[in-house]
């Protein structure tokens, strides 16, 4: 084993203590600084970490991420001063914290724990990336044990028939030559969470999320404008037309397109005119949801 893994594994004194202090109501809030303190300085090492390395690293953030997560007013509290990718539903029904591995190859692997309200209490669920076992990722519903990983920065809550559904906005690393956004669907199904719903489009067969890939050199803007309500993307396009389909060769043309909540369901909108968002709004028919 090499020295730098070797150090990584070994157990400081202060990390064997943690537990018992993080049970002892007058040392609580040093405990979770401490914690909160080593997470982000192990998330700032794995970028430059041997993959071999990185899983070592990443075994240590898990695991302290399960002790500030497990405690009885988790749900509660807050986590701004945590380094970490982080959204929570405005209604208080889940924290959902994700972290990515660079992978010398040009790759990601995602990381994710979802804390989430439960009749009893609350519950925590590690997310596992299963991008690999997904050729068709838009089609499956998944659950937190196969899961289509990615950092989250934005949830949107919208409700349907009763039940809320979380929009989520997500960055994802796809590869050395490609990046993707993601619009992710979280909701609670008996009380379990379920990613991906068919809320997009029209037909028998419905999309459970949007993906869209582009180059590694540009960027996608994917954001929700509270003016307009309305998901604003930027249209993605391929280089040259011959190389249509093969996403690692698209990028931004300079317009715009969304998608609007509108009866239940997200409705796409081509060609929006960021100039005149009031010319925006939904009517008629939705889009066929195409690029």
């Amino acid at each position: 084993m090499d020295e730098p893994l070797r150090s990584t594994l070994r157990m400081s004194p202060t990390r064997i203590l943690l537990p018992f202090l993080l049970a002892c109501p007058a040392l609580q809030v040093n405990a979770q600084t401490e914690l909160k303190s080593r997470i982000g300085a192990d998330l700032k090492r794995l970028p430059q970490a041997s993959d071999l390395l990185q899983d070592s690293i990443n075994v240590a953030i898990k695991a302290d991420l399960r002790l500030l997560l497990d405690r009885s007013d988790a749900l509660t509290a807050s986590y701004v001063d945590l380094p970490m990718t982080h959204v929570a539903a405005p209604d208080g029904a889940f924290h959902l914290f994700t972290w990515n591995l660079p992978r010398s190859d040009g790759q990601h692997d995602f990381e994710g724990f979802l804390l989430a309200r439960t009749a009893g209490g609350q519950a925590l669920y590690e997310l596992r990336d299963m991008t690999g076992k997904l050729p068709s990722p838009e089609v499956p519903e998944l659950g937190p044990e196969r899961w289509y990983g990615a950092l989250y920065y934005e949830v949107i809550p919208v409700k349907k028939g009763g039940r809320t559904y979380y929009t989520l906005l997500g960055w994802k690393g796809y590869s050395s030559a490609e990046t993707r956004k993601v619009i992710e669907i979280l909701s609670f199904r008996n009380g379990k969470p379920r990613f991906g719903a068919p809320l997009f489009g029209k037909g028998r067969l419905r999309p459970m999320r949007r993906v869209f890939g582009y180059a590694r050199s540009v960027t996608m803007t994917l954001r929700y404008d509270p003016g307009i309500e309305a998901i604003v993307m930027d249209h993605l396009s391929p280089f040259r037309p011959d190389l249509k389909d093969q996403w690692a060769f698209y990028g931004p043309d300079m317009t715009h397109d969304g998608y609007f909540w509108h009866k239940g369901e997200w409705w796409f909108g081509p060609e929006l005119d960021m100039r005149e968002p009031g010319t925006n709004a939904p009517g008629g028919k939705p889009g066929k949801g195409s690029r």
